[in-house]
Protein backbone atom coordinates (compact mmCIF):
# COMPACT_ATOMS: atom_id res chain seq x y z
CA UNK A 1 0.00 0.00 0.00
CA UNK A 2 1.58 3.34 -1.00
CA UNK A 3 2.73 5.47 2.11
CA UNK A 4 0.34 8.59 1.11
CA UNK A 5 -2.45 6.05 1.05
CA UNK A 6 -1.51 4.61 4.67
CA UNK A 7 -1.23 8.38 6.16
CA UNK A 8 -4.29 9.73 4.84
CA UNK A 9 -6.67 6.41 6.17
CA UNK A 10 -7.21 7.79 9.75
CA UNK A 11 -7.88 11.59 8.79
CA UNK A 12 -10.61 10.30 6.25
CA UNK A 13 -12.13 7.76 8.29
CA UNK A 14 -12.87 10.69 10.92
CA UNK A 15 -14.35 13.17 8.55
CA UNK A 16 -16.69 10.51 7.74
CA UNK A 17 -17.25 9.59 10.83
CA UNK A 18 -18.00 13.42 12.15
CA UNK A 19 -20.61 13.31 9.19
CA UNK A 20 -23.11 10.38 9.48
CA UNK A 21 -26.39 10.16 7.48
CA UNK A 22 -29.31 7.29 7.22
CA UNK A 23 -30.15 5.49 4.37
CA UNK A 24 -30.81 7.58 1.27
CA UNK A 25 -30.07 10.55 2.62
CA UNK A 26 -26.31 10.57 2.26
CA UNK A 27 -25.57 13.79 0.56
CA UNK A 28 -22.76 15.24 2.06
CA UNK A 29 -21.37 11.56 2.30
CA UNK A 30 -21.96 10.91 -1.49
CA UNK A 31 -20.33 14.16 -2.15
CA UNK A 32 -17.15 13.74 0.01
CA UNK A 33 -16.96 10.00 -1.42
CA UNK A 34 -17.17 11.51 -5.47
CA UNK A 35 -14.55 14.21 -4.22
CA UNK A 36 -11.53 11.34 -3.24
CA UNK A 37 -12.41 9.39 -6.05
CA UNK A 38 -12.31 12.63 -8.70
CA UNK A 39 -8.98 13.07 -6.41
CA UNK A 40 -7.74 9.33 -6.91
CA UNK A 41 -8.50 9.98 -10.90
CA UNK A 42 -11.21 8.14 -11.40
CA UNK A 43 -12.84 9.32 -14.53
CA UNK A 44 -15.99 6.42 -14.96
CA UNK A 45 -18.01 7.58 -11.87
CA UNK A 46 -21.88 7.18 -11.54
CA UNK A 47 -23.85 9.40 -9.18
CA UNK A 48 -27.08 8.48 -7.60
CA UNK A 49 -29.65 7.88 -10.42
CA UNK A 50 -26.60 6.77 -12.50
CA UNK A 51 -25.75 3.92 -10.73
CA UNK A 52 -28.96 2.09 -10.54
CA UNK A 53 -32.81 2.79 -11.47
CA UNK A 54 -34.19 5.01 -8.12
CA UNK A 55 -37.72 2.94 -8.66
CA UNK A 56 -35.64 -0.40 -7.22
CA UNK A 57 -34.92 1.25 -4.11
CA UNK A 58 -36.48 0.16 -1.05
CA UNK A 59 -37.51 1.48 2.58
CA UNK A 60 -36.98 5.68 1.41
CA UNK A 61 -37.85 7.91 4.05
CA UNK A 62 -39.95 10.42 3.59
CA UNK A 63 -40.47 13.06 1.65
CA UNK A 64 -39.56 15.88 4.62
CA UNK A 65 -36.54 13.96 5.94
CA UNK A 66 -34.84 13.72 2.59
CA UNK A 67 -35.27 17.04 2.27
CA UNK A 68 -33.92 17.57 5.54
CA UNK A 69 -31.17 16.10 4.80
CA UNK A 70 -30.43 17.38 1.58
CA UNK A 71 -30.81 21.21 3.20
CA UNK A 72 -27.78 20.18 5.66
CA UNK A 73 -25.60 18.72 2.92
CA UNK A 74 -25.86 21.90 1.78
CA UNK A 75 -25.34 23.83 4.79
CA UNK A 76 -21.99 21.74 4.94
CA UNK A 77 -20.50 22.47 1.99
CA UNK A 78 -21.04 19.87 -0.41
CA UNK A 79 -21.03 20.31 -3.99
CA UNK A 80 -24.22 21.75 -5.16
CA UNK A 81 -23.86 20.71 -8.65
CA UNK A 82 -23.28 16.87 -6.83
CA UNK A 83 -26.26 17.21 -4.43
CA UNK A 84 -28.84 18.26 -7.44
CA UNK A 85 -27.47 15.33 -9.10
CA UNK A 86 -29.21 12.92 -5.88
CA UNK A 87 -32.02 15.13 -5.36
CA UNK A 88 -34.96 12.78 -4.41
CA UNK A 89 -33.12 10.64 -1.97
CA UNK A 90 -30.79 9.28 -4.97
CA UNK A 91 -27.57 8.74 -3.04
CA UNK A 92 -24.58 6.71 -3.45
CA UNK A 93 -21.80 6.30 -6.72
CA UNK A 94 -19.84 3.59 -8.07
CA UNK A 95 -16.80 3.71 -9.47
CA UNK A 96 -15.13 1.99 -12.29
CA UNK A 97 -11.75 1.25 -13.06
CA UNK A 98 -10.87 0.27 -16.64
CA UNK A 99 -7.48 -1.36 -16.82
CA UNK A 100 -7.40 -3.74 -19.96
CA UNK A 101 -7.69 -7.38 -20.72
CA UNK A 102 -8.11 -9.20 -17.45
CA UNK A 103 -11.63 -10.26 -15.10
CA UNK A 104 -14.31 -7.49 -13.93
CA UNK A 105 -13.48 -7.42 -9.66
CA UNK A 106 -16.41 -5.85 -7.76
CA UNK A 107 -16.12 -4.48 -4.12
CA UNK A 108 -18.97 -3.36 -2.19
CA UNK A 109 -18.75 -1.00 0.73
CA UNK A 110 -21.90 0.54 2.75
CA UNK A 111 -22.46 3.97 3.77
CA UNK A 112 -25.08 5.03 6.46
CA UNK A 113 -25.36 5.91 9.44
CA UNK A 114 -27.36 4.97 12.16
CA UNK A 115 -30.24 7.01 14.49
CA UNK A 116 -27.92 6.90 17.37
CA UNK A 117 -26.73 9.71 19.62
CA UNK A 118 -22.73 9.34 19.99
CA UNK A 119 -21.67 9.57 23.30
CA UNK A 120 -20.00 12.23 24.36
CA UNK A 121 -18.88 10.28 27.71
CA UNK A 122 -15.04 10.50 29.07
CA UNK A 123 -12.97 7.71 27.47
CA UNK A 124 -15.25 7.92 23.95
CA UNK A 125 -12.28 8.25 21.27
CA UNK A 126 -13.91 10.04 19.01
CA UNK A 127 -15.40 12.88 21.90
CA UNK A 128 -11.75 12.94 23.19
CA UNK A 129 -10.22 13.06 19.78
CA UNK A 130 -12.52 15.71 18.30
CA UNK A 131 -14.53 13.59 15.58
CA UNK A 132 -17.60 12.71 17.19
CA UNK A 133 -20.78 12.91 15.10
CA UNK A 134 -21.68 16.56 14.65
CA UNK A 135 -25.20 15.44 14.01
CA UNK A 136 -27.01 15.21 17.17
CA UNK A 137 -29.13 12.19 16.29
CA UNK A 138 -27.14 10.13 14.09
CA UNK A 139 -23.57 8.14 14.22
CA UNK A 140 -21.48 5.37 12.47
CA UNK A 141 -21.88 2.66 15.20
CA UNK A 142 -21.42 -0.04 12.75
CA UNK A 143 -18.36 0.89 11.37
CA UNK A 144 -19.32 1.96 7.65
CA UNK A 145 -16.94 5.15 8.26
CA UNK A 146 -14.10 2.34 7.96
CA UNK A 147 -15.83 0.84 5.21
CA UNK A 148 -16.08 3.62 3.26
CA UNK A 149 -11.84 4.68 4.11
CA UNK A 150 -11.56 0.87 3.30
CA UNK A 151 -13.21 1.23 -0.03
CA UNK A 152 -11.44 4.72 -1.64
CA UNK A 153 -8.08 3.00 -0.71
CA UNK A 154 -8.01 0.20 -2.40
CA UNK A 155 -9.26 2.46 -5.49
CA UNK A 156 -6.17 4.05 -4.94
CA UNK A 157 -3.99 1.46 -4.49
CA UNK A 158 -5.23 -0.51 -7.30
CA UNK A 159 -5.34 2.60 -9.60
CA UNK A 160 -1.65 3.08 -8.36
CA UNK A 161 -0.68 -0.30 -9.21
CA UNK A 162 -0.37 -3.31 -12.15
CA UNK A 163 -3.35 -4.39 -12.04
CA UNK A 164 -5.03 -5.60 -15.06
CA UNK A 165 -8.70 -5.93 -15.87
CA UNK A 166 -11.82 -3.74 -14.51
CA UNK A 167 -12.52 -3.03 -11.12
CA UNK A 168 -16.20 -1.80 -10.20
CA UNK A 169 -16.71 -0.21 -6.53
CA UNK A 170 -20.05 -0.22 -5.34
CA UNK A 171 -20.44 2.81 -2.35
CA UNK A 172 -23.75 1.22 -1.23
CA UNK A 173 -26.73 3.65 0.82
CA UNK A 174 -29.48 2.26 2.80
CA UNK A 175 -27.83 -0.81 3.97
CA UNK A 176 -28.98 -0.54 8.05
CA UNK A 177 -32.41 -0.75 6.36
CA UNK A 178 -32.02 -3.25 3.51
CA UNK A 179 -32.70 -0.78 1.16
CA UNK A 180 -29.92 0.25 -1.41
CA UNK A 181 -28.47 -3.22 -2.25
CA UNK A 182 -31.31 -4.26 -4.24
CA UNK A 183 -31.20 -1.71 -6.72
CA UNK A 184 -27.44 -1.73 -7.34
CA UNK A 185 -27.25 -5.33 -7.72
CA UNK A 186 -30.33 -4.87 -10.78
CA UNK A 187 -28.04 -2.85 -12.29
CA UNK A 188 -25.98 -2.74 -15.08
CA UNK A 189 -22.89 -1.81 -13.23
CA UNK A 190 -23.28 -5.36 -11.70
CA UNK A 191 -23.73 -7.26 -14.78
CA UNK A 192 -20.98 -10.05 -15.65
CA UNK A 193 -18.82 -9.59 -12.78
CA UNK A 194 -16.22 -12.58 -12.19
CA UNK A 195 -14.99 -11.90 -8.60
CA UNK A 196 -16.78 -9.60 -5.79
CA UNK A 197 -16.02 -8.54 -2.56
CA UNK A 198 -18.18 -7.60 0.35
CA UNK A 199 -16.21 -6.72 3.89
CA UNK A 200 -17.52 -5.55 7.55
CA UNK A 201 -15.35 -4.39 10.71
CA UNK A 202 -15.22 -5.71 13.60
CA UNK A 203 -18.37 -8.21 14.64
CA UNK A 204 -16.72 -9.63 17.45
CA UNK A 205 -13.81 -10.52 15.90
CA UNK A 206 -10.52 -8.59 17.56
CA UNK A 207 -7.70 -6.46 15.69
CA UNK A 208 -5.31 -8.69 13.47
CA UNK A 209 -8.37 -11.22 12.75
CA UNK A 210 -9.63 -11.93 9.60
CA UNK A 211 -13.00 -14.32 8.74
CA UNK A 212 -11.86 -14.69 4.87
CA UNK A 213 -15.74 -15.76 4.17
CA UNK A 214 -18.69 -15.56 5.82
CA UNK A 215 -21.32 -18.72 6.16
CA UNK A 216 -24.72 -18.56 7.10
CA UNK A 217 -26.26 -14.49 7.08
CA UNK A 218 -30.08 -15.10 7.54
CA UNK A 219 -31.93 -13.70 5.00
CA UNK A 220 -34.60 -11.08 6.69
CA UNK A 221 -37.04 -8.35 5.41
CA UNK A 222 -38.60 -5.45 7.19
CA UNK A 223 -42.16 -4.58 7.79
CA UNK A 224 -44.81 -2.01 8.08
CA UNK A 225 -47.64 -2.69 9.71
CA UNK A 226 -50.63 -0.26 10.10
CA UNK A 227 -54.13 -1.04 12.33
CA UNK A 228 -56.82 0.88 11.90
CA UNK A 229 -60.07 0.89 13.70
CA UNK A 230 -62.64 3.48 15.25
CA UNK A 231 -62.51 5.44 17.88
CA UNK A 232 -65.08 6.08 20.89
CA UNK A 233 -65.28 7.55 24.22
CA UNK A 234 -63.47 5.14 26.23
CA UNK A 235 -65.99 6.09 29.27
CA UNK A 236 -69.63 6.93 27.94
CA UNK A 237 -69.53 3.97 25.20
CA UNK A 238 -66.18 1.89 24.49
CA UNK A 239 -68.46 -0.70 23.29
CA UNK A 240 -69.14 1.17 20.28
CA UNK A 241 -65.59 1.88 19.27
CA UNK A 242 -63.14 -0.89 17.63
CA UNK A 243 -59.88 -0.95 19.34
CA UNK A 244 -56.67 -0.88 17.45
CA UNK A 245 -54.64 -0.85 19.62
CA UNK A 246 -56.15 -4.12 21.73
CA UNK A 247 -55.96 -5.74 18.19
CA UNK A 248 -52.43 -4.65 18.53
CA UNK A 249 -52.11 -6.10 21.62
CA UNK A 250 -53.37 -9.58 20.71
CA UNK A 251 -51.30 -9.39 17.28
CA UNK A 252 -48.28 -8.84 19.57
CA UNK A 253 -48.76 -11.62 21.58
CA UNK A 254 -49.36 -13.99 18.46
CA UNK A 255 -46.17 -13.59 16.59
CA UNK A 256 -43.58 -14.34 19.05
CA UNK A 257 -46.06 -17.77 19.13
CA UNK A 258 -45.22 -18.33 15.49
CA UNK A 259 -43.95 -22.18 15.54
CA UNK A 260 -40.75 -23.65 15.04
CA UNK A 261 -39.93 -24.29 11.77
CA UNK A 262 -38.09 -28.39 11.42
CA UNK A 263 -35.57 -26.77 8.35
CA UNK A 264 -34.05 -24.63 10.51
CA UNK A 265 -33.89 -21.22 12.43
CA UNK A 266 -36.17 -18.14 12.22
CA UNK A 267 -36.64 -14.76 13.86
CA UNK A 268 -38.96 -12.39 14.81
CA UNK A 269 -39.25 -8.93 16.31
CA UNK A 270 -41.75 -6.24 16.75
CA UNK A 271 -39.53 -3.31 17.46
CA UNK A 272 -41.28 -0.50 17.98
CA UNK A 273 -45.52 0.64 18.23
CA UNK A 274 -47.26 3.79 18.21
CA UNK A 275 -50.93 5.18 18.14
CA UNK A 276 -53.58 6.53 20.13
CA UNK A 277 -54.25 10.21 21.28
CA UNK A 278 -55.56 9.91 25.00
CA UNK A 279 -56.57 7.91 27.76
CA UNK A 280 -60.27 8.19 27.65
CA UNK A 281 -60.44 7.69 23.71
CA UNK A 282 -60.61 4.09 21.98
CA UNK A 283 -57.30 4.21 19.77
CA UNK A 284 -58.89 4.49 16.18
CA UNK A 285 -54.92 4.24 14.69
CA UNK A 286 -51.46 2.25 15.72
CA UNK A 287 -48.55 1.86 13.30
CA UNK A 288 -45.67 -0.94 14.09
CA UNK A 289 -42.68 -2.08 12.35
CA UNK A 290 -41.69 -5.32 13.02
CA UNK A 291 -38.85 -7.71 11.25
CA UNK A 292 -38.60 -11.20 10.04
CA UNK A 293 -35.56 -13.35 9.52
CA UNK A 294 -34.65 -16.97 8.46
CA UNK A 295 -31.56 -19.17 8.17
CA UNK A 296 -32.67 -19.39 4.40
CA UNK A 297 -34.46 -17.32 2.07
CA UNK A 298 -37.23 -19.70 2.19
CA UNK A 299 -37.54 -19.72 5.97
CA UNK A 300 -37.91 -15.91 6.22
CA UNK A 301 -40.50 -16.06 3.47
CA UNK A 302 -42.60 -18.63 5.86
CA UNK A 303 -41.84 -16.33 8.67
CA UNK A 304 -42.78 -13.27 7.26
CA UNK A 305 -45.94 -15.54 5.80
CA UNK A 306 -46.78 -16.16 9.41
CA UNK A 307 -46.31 -12.60 10.86
CA UNK A 308 -48.81 -11.33 8.14
CA UNK A 309 -51.22 -13.97 8.93
CA UNK A 310 -51.28 -12.90 12.67
CA UNK A 311 -51.57 -9.24 12.25
CA UNK A 312 -53.94 -9.57 9.87
CA UNK A 313 -55.88 -12.02 12.30
CA UNK A 314 -56.02 -10.34 15.33
CA UNK A 315 -56.94 -7.26 13.73
CA UNK A 316 -60.25 -8.96 12.27
CA UNK A 317 -60.96 -10.42 15.46
CA UNK A 318 -61.30 -6.71 17.35
CA UNK A 319 -63.18 -5.51 14.10
CA UNK A 320 -60.05 -3.85 12.70
CA UNK A 321 -58.28 -3.97 9.38
CA UNK A 322 -54.41 -5.01 9.47
CA UNK A 323 -52.50 -2.84 6.38
CA UNK A 324 -48.91 -4.85 6.32
CA UNK A 325 -45.92 -3.21 3.89
CA UNK A 326 -42.89 -5.14 3.34
CA UNK A 327 -40.67 -2.43 3.33
CA UNK A 328 -36.94 -3.79 2.48
CA UNK A 329 -35.85 -7.53 2.47
CA UNK A 330 -32.75 -9.22 1.59
CA UNK A 331 -31.80 -13.24 0.68
CA UNK A 332 -29.23 -15.17 2.05
CA UNK A 333 -26.18 -15.67 0.20
CA UNK A 334 -22.88 -17.64 1.47
CA UNK A 335 -19.59 -17.00 0.53
CA UNK A 336 -18.02 -19.20 -2.49
CA UNK A 337 -14.97 -21.34 -0.92
CA UNK A 338 -12.90 -20.52 -3.76
CA UNK A 339 -12.66 -16.96 -3.19
CA UNK A 340 -12.57 -17.44 0.71
CA UNK A 341 -8.99 -19.36 0.02
CA UNK A 342 -8.22 -16.17 -1.96
CA UNK A 343 -8.83 -13.73 1.06
CA UNK A 344 -7.35 -16.71 3.56
CA UNK A 345 -4.30 -16.52 1.59
CA UNK A 346 -3.70 -12.67 1.08
CA UNK A 347 -4.78 -12.12 4.78
CA UNK A 348 -1.76 -14.87 5.57
CA UNK A 349 0.65 -12.22 4.07
CA UNK A 350 -0.62 -8.83 5.61
CA UNK A 351 1.15 -7.33 8.11
CA UNK A 352 -0.68 -7.02 11.43
CA UNK A 353 -3.10 -9.88 10.36
CA UNK A 354 -1.90 -13.07 13.59
CA UNK A 355 -5.01 -14.95 13.17
CA UNK A 356 -7.10 -15.72 9.60
CA UNK A 357 -10.23 -17.60 10.56
CA UNK A 358 -11.56 -19.86 7.18
CA UNK A 359 -15.08 -19.39 7.67
CA UNK A 360 -17.68 -18.31 10.32
CA UNK A 361 -21.28 -18.13 10.58
CA UNK A 362 -22.52 -14.70 10.50
CA UNK A 363 -25.29 -14.27 12.57
CA UNK A 364 -26.73 -11.06 11.10
CA UNK A 365 -28.42 -10.34 7.85
CA UNK A 366 -27.05 -7.92 5.16
CA UNK A 367 -28.18 -6.52 2.07
CA UNK A 368 -24.84 -7.13 0.24
CA UNK A 369 -25.85 -10.42 -0.47
CA UNK A 370 -28.15 -9.02 -3.40
CA UNK A 371 -24.79 -8.42 -5.06
CA UNK A 372 -23.32 -11.36 -4.16
CA UNK A 373 -26.86 -13.52 -5.65
CA UNK A 374 -26.57 -11.54 -8.77
CA UNK A 375 -22.69 -12.06 -9.38
CA UNK A 376 -23.45 -16.45 -8.46
CA UNK A 377 -26.48 -16.45 -10.64
CA UNK A 378 -24.16 -15.11 -13.61
CA UNK A 379 -21.58 -17.59 -13.23
CA UNK A 380 -19.17 -15.59 -10.81
CA UNK A 381 -17.51 -15.99 -7.37
CA UNK A 382 -18.55 -14.13 -4.11
CA UNK A 383 -17.10 -13.51 -0.65
CA UNK A 384 -18.00 -11.51 2.37
CA UNK A 385 -15.14 -11.14 4.75
CA UNK A 386 -14.40 -9.53 7.96
CA UNK A 387 -11.71 -7.54 9.05
CA UNK A 388 -11.72 -8.00 12.82
CA UNK A 389 -11.38 -4.78 14.85
CA UNK A 390 -10.71 -4.47 18.82
CA UNK A 391 -14.54 -2.33 19.92
CA UNK A 392 -14.96 -1.21 23.30
CA UNK A 393 -18.93 -1.85 22.71
CA UNK A 394 -20.86 -4.13 20.77
CA UNK A 395 -22.53 -2.44 17.34
CA UNK A 396 -25.94 -0.17 17.15
CA UNK A 397 -24.19 1.53 20.75
CA UNK A 398 -23.75 4.94 21.46
CA UNK A 399 -19.83 3.48 22.71
CA UNK A 400 -18.79 1.83 19.78
CA UNK A 401 -15.86 2.83 17.65
CA UNK A 402 -12.99 1.11 15.68
CA UNK A 403 -9.44 0.32 15.94
CA UNK A 404 -7.51 2.60 13.95
CA UNK A 405 -4.94 -0.46 13.52
CA UNK A 406 -7.25 -1.94 11.64
CA UNK A 407 -7.57 0.59 9.12
CA UNK A 408 -4.38 -0.32 6.71
CA UNK A 409 -5.11 -4.22 7.51
CA UNK A 410 -8.29 -4.14 5.68
CA UNK A 411 -6.67 -2.10 2.81
CA UNK A 412 -4.21 -4.45 2.78
CA UNK A 413 -6.36 -7.72 2.69
CA UNK A 414 -8.91 -6.15 -0.10
CA UNK A 415 -6.14 -5.05 -2.28
CA UNK A 416 -4.33 -7.87 -2.09
CA UNK A 417 -7.34 -10.39 -2.93
CA UNK A 418 -8.24 -8.23 -5.92
CA UNK A 419 -4.63 -8.62 -7.06
CA UNK A 420 -4.56 -12.13 -6.62
CA UNK A 421 -7.79 -13.12 -8.79
CA UNK A 422 -6.71 -10.42 -11.65
CA UNK A 423 -3.26 -12.54 -12.30
CA UNK A 424 -4.43 -15.78 -11.36
CA UNK A 425 -8.36 -16.13 -10.97
CA UNK A 426 -9.48 -18.52 -7.78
Amino acid sequence: MPETIGSRLVELRRDLHRHPEPGWCEFRTTARLVEELRRIGVDDLAVGPEAYDPADRMAVPDEGTVEEWYRRALDRGADPELLERMEGGNTGAVAVLDRGEGPTVGLRVDIDGLYIEESAADGHAPAERGFRSETGETMHACGHDAHMAWGLATVEAIEASDFSGRLVVFFQPAEETSGGGAPMAQSDYAADIDYFFAVHVGLDHPTGEVVAGIEKPLAMCHLGVDIEGTSAHAGKAPQEGDNAIQALGTAIGSVYGIPRHADGMTRVNVGRVEGGTASNVVAEEVHAVAEARGETTELMEYALAELRARFEAAAEMHGCTAHVEVESKSPRADSDPELVEVVADAAEGVEGVDTVVPTADFGASEDATFLMRRVQEDGGLACYCIVGTDHPTSHHTPTFDVDERSLPTGVRVLTDSILAVAEGGA
